[in-house]
């Protein structure tokens, strides 16, 4: 697979979290023997969906049809790749290997991208996942006093970002000699993106929001999960702007899911996910009102004092 011959096909350089899961896979020595030529099949797979992907331009209107071939395609990889393996080493494996998790890491930027194309295309952005600042701090004290006051930066990871670069210099020198320098990127726009969504999460999620709230407090910060693994819990008290449930459905219960550990259960309980998975697609509205908070950060950075007035507020 040739990864950057892909990512030439997009306008904006975007990383490949799915397709380079899917290389590592290939590659890990405990892969059995048996499966490689299937990986290999979800590769292909894999690089049509990018294909068609690139093929579809517009606004908010083509939401329905990404969306919809987002669903296809997870349905291939979490049943006929992963169900389906007559190994059990892609399913006991699929939380440490996240080939699940990583094609909509992969897909979020480019719905973005596709839809915000021409609004977002000279504003030397980043899209995808990346490490986002989160602090600033100065290791010095009145005994110790390194370079640049010992300038260190704090970054956390983000599963997708809207970002932008920035580059720090500090020095006890009003002409700077014996600087220290740092680059980082600042998000506006961040989101967690979990397949299922558990307290755990949640409670790492609110965290976080705090974080990119106080380094950057114009930001927004969302957790986007596939499903709902907790009772609902209000995000008004916390940092997080809001959590969207992809597939608006809760997962299936444990008692279903322990069967699935073998290939025998799977096979004999195939017909109960299946039916899961066609039940609950990606539900285009939810991927809209995401797109839709981003939409509102794009406008025009100043008030005007004619609209101010004529709404009476700002």
């Amino acid at each position: 697979m040739k990864k950057s011959t892909q990512k030439k096909k997009f306008m904006f350089n975007l990383a490949q979290p799915h397709g380079d899961k899917l290389a590592a896979l290939l590659d890990n020595n405990k892969l059995p023997p048996t499966e490689k030529s299937r990986v290999n099949q979800a590769i292909e797979h894999y690089i049509n969906w990018l294909e068609t992907l690139k093929n579809i331009s517009g606004d908010l209107k083509v939401v329905p049809e990404m969306v919809s071939h987002l669903t296809s395609y997870k349905r291939y990889i979490d049943l006929e790749l992963i169900f389906d393996s007559d190994n059990d080493f892609l399913y006991c494996e699929k939380g440490q290997l996240k080939l699940d998790k990583s094609i909509i890491e992969e897909f979020i930027p480019i719905l973005v991208t596709t839809v915000f194309a021409d609004s977002l295309k000279d504003k030397e952005l980043s899209f995808g996942p990346t490490q986002c600042f989160s602090s600033l701090r100065f290791e010095s004290s009145l005994k110790v006093s390194p370079k640049g006051g010992g300038m260190s930066i704090r970054a956390k990871d983000q599963d997708f970002a809207i970002s932008r670069k920035i580059f720090l210099k500090a020095s006890h020198k009003k002409d700077f000699k014996e600087s220290t320098s740092r680059e980082a990127n600042i998000a506006y726009v961040a989101a967690e993106c979990k397949t299922n969504l558990d307290k755990t999460m949640f409670q790492e999620g609110k965290a976080t929001a705090l974080d990119v709230k106080l380094s950057v407090p114009g930001a927004k910060y969302f957790l986007l999960c596939e499903w709902l693994d907790m009772s609902p819990i209000s995000s008004s008290l916390t940092a997080i702007d809001e959590i969207l449930i992809l597939r608006k459905a809760k997962r299936l219960s444990s008692n279903i899911r322990s069967a699935f550990s073998t290939v025998q259960g799977r096979k004999k309980n195939r017909a109960s996910f299946v039916k899961h998975l066609d039940d609950n697609p990606f539900a285009p509205e939810v991927f809209l009102r995401f797109l839709t908070e981003i939409e509102g950060m794009i406008g025009k950075d100043e008030l005007d004092e004619d609209d101010v007035l004529s709404r009476g507020y700002f």
